[in-house]
């Protein structure tokens, strides 16, 4: 992986504590923006069925193992804190306290510390000590709901929302804003991301469509959740499968050119009544031509129809590669750094 001479920042040390999902991708995130980081690792855990999914996450800090439930370990990892910007650990509400590594102690050593936590459902309240992975988080919030067609069960996108972005990505986001303040005021503060909170904030267009009445509660009958034929997922004659993003009214006249159609002989596209009719159309067009066919159809059309790509498929896709969207290190192909940064 390239980096620019100078990366943002440079200079700022942090300790992280590991865990799993969003701690170390926020951790990542840190060290790929060109912060120095400690990982402190504990004892081998069971079999998480992770493999070596997890280690793309572990890149580009430094390792520590120490036995935190010893004086000799929980004496080092102080030595680390009293020396860093920035803390992320991702345990349950008291065991960072229990032991005795919680905030209190930490900013007594380190009064500009920016100490990040993560957790399911935040430091305090009825549910804080619950445990739960990505989906519970997505159940509880109200999102889960959200990810299926009209009549079927819900299906959850991976652990992309909970864990990373509603998790590892609000913890960055909230310990950049507060490590901005410390370096002014001196005073670091305790960052406490709670992925329930971040999801919420990711429905907040979904929560206002659905004060104003614009979203219906029953999924899969909206705009953007599959529910507008415009907006869906086709298959082509081979089994593969196109996305269609047409919303804006170009990229719609430009959709319904690349299929061969015209809008004289369809039914106005902003009446759901009139929706079922549609889908059946785009269907039965795109499943009579195949895939190749529709991705050259579509290469020069500016109409917001992709061919759905595999994961192999995108990793060596000359665009994705060029831009090193994927890169390769230590012989796996991995998600290059994001965002860039350039200078004028």
């Amino acid at each position: 992986m390239t980096s620019p001479a100078h990366q943002p920042l440079e200079g700022v040390r942090f300790v992280e504590f590991d865990g799993l999902g969003p701690t170390p991708f926020a951790a990542m995130m840190l060290a790929d923006l060109g912060a120095v980081g400690i990982r402190v690792t504990g004892p081998p855990r069971g079999n998480m069925g992770l493999g070596a999914g997890a280690q793309v996450y572990h890149r580009g800090r430094e390792v520590r193992a120490l036995d935190l439930k010893s004086d000799e370990g929980k004496a080092a990892a102080l030595e680390l804190i009293r020396e860093a910007d920035l803390l992320v650990e991702g345990f349950r509400p008291g065991v960072m306290e229990r032991l005795g590594l919680g905030p209190e102690t930490c900013l007594s050593l380190r009064p500009s510390l920016v100490y990040g936590r993560v957790t399911g459902h935040g430091q305090r309240g009825p549910a804080s000590s619950s445990g739960g992975h990505d989906i519970n988080y997505l159940a509880a919030v109200g999102a889960l709901d959200l990810f299926r067609r009209e009549g079927e069960r819900p299906v959850p996108p991976l652990n992309l929302v909970a864990d990373f972005a509603g998790g590892g990505l609000m913890l960055v986001v909230g310990m950049l804003a507060a490590h901005v303040d410390a370096r002014t005021s001196g005073r670091g503060r305790v960052v406490d991301a709670a992925m329930t909170d971040g999801v919420a904030a990711l429905l907040g267009s979904v929560s206002g469509r659905l004060a104003d009445g614009s979203w219906s509660p029953t999924p899969g009958t909206n705009l953007l959740d599959t529910g507008a034929p415009f907006y869906d997922v086709y298959e082509t004659s081979d089994g593969r499968f196109v996305a269609v993003g047409a919303i804006e009214q170009k990229f719609y006249d430009a959709f319904l050119e690349g299929l061969g159609l015209g809008q004289d002989e369809l039914p106005d596209r902003w009446d759901r009544a009139t929706w079922p009719l549609l889908r059946e159309i785009f269907t039965r067009r795109f499943h009579e031509e195949s895939f190749d066919t529709w991705r050259v159809a579509f290469a020069d059309r500016d109409a917001c129809v992709t061919p759905v790509l595999s994961l192999p498929e995108a990793q060596t896709d000359p665009v994705l590669r060029e831009r090193a969207t994927y890169v390769e290190l230590d012989g796996v192909v991995q998600p290059g750094p994001a965002p860039r940064f350039t200078w004028r």
